[in-house]
């Protein structure tokens, strides 16, 4: 997808200033949508503008976390997350939100794959003002952010045949369901047989990067199902 479809902005948070970008109708529900542990590539920005063309139409907007910085292999990729200011990135994302509300957008959600998923699960615990939450394979740390205590609405999705042990796989994603069933708040967990990690990434660049890492699946029907259920669950709770 072209860089043309985006507005760039900076916002302001504490002392510092961060690049976003931004796409869709200025008064619709808003949704922060975070990147992989890539930075902002190809991928992100494609889900971006998906999501702002879905129904009813939803402002999409990508903070960049990694300030300009992009990994163009898996080791840069794990170097930049590791790398990650993981309280100050939450604080990006709350920044993003309230922009979002203050320009137009009267609810805002947060999304976002694998190292975004966590960050937006996070961000239900971790910031007041977010509507609802759509994570893609990936759970927070304990140390972030505790999952029993989100007061955001709670959709989760992952592989089955994720192999991240403790981030994404089968097992973090029953621990996570546990946990938010002690918080109380509204949530469901999907589990996509036969998928594994990234599974929404199509781009060439995409299909690519997952068969590298191992990821040989090639489900259209999971990942058809997967945005259909991301659909309805952040116009239940933004539109």
């Amino acid at each position: 997808m072209a860089d043309s479809a985006f507005k760039k902005i900076q916002i302001q948070r504490d002392d510092t200033t961060f690049d976003a970008y931004v796409v869709g109708k200025d008064d619709a529900p808003g949704i922060v949508v975070i990147q992989e542990w890539w930075g902002i590539e190809v991928e992100i920005k494609n889900h971006a503008i998906k999501i702002s063309q879905l129904d009813p139409g939803f402002k999409s907007l990508i903070p960049d976390l990694y300030r300009g910085k992009v990994g163009l292999d898996a080791a840069e990729a794990k170097h930049l997350m590791d790398g990650l200011d993981w309280p100050g990135a939450v604080k990006d994302i709350s920044a993003s939100v309230n922009w979002l509300k203050a320009n137009g957008s009267k609810k805002v959600g947060v999304t976002g794959m694998c190292m975004g998923g966590a960050l937006a699960i996070a961000s239900s615990v971790l910031i007041p003002e977010v509507d609802a939450v759509v994570g893609f394979y990936g759970t927070p740390s304990s140390e972030l952010a505790d999952p029993a205590h989100a007061k955001a609405p709670i959709h989760a999705h992952f592989g089955e045949l994720d192999h991240i042990v403790g981030f994404s796989d089968v097992t973090a994603a029953k621990n996570l369901e546990e946990k938010l069933k002690a918080s109380g708040v509204a949530h469901e967990v999907h589990i996509y047989p036969g998928n594994g990690d990234a599974f929404l990434n199509r781009s060439p660049e995409g299909v690519s990067r997952r068969k590298s890492l191992g990821d040989s699946d090639d489900d259209e029907a999971a990942v058809e199902l997967a945005w259909s259920r991301f659909n309805s669950w952040m116009k239940h709770y933004l539109a």
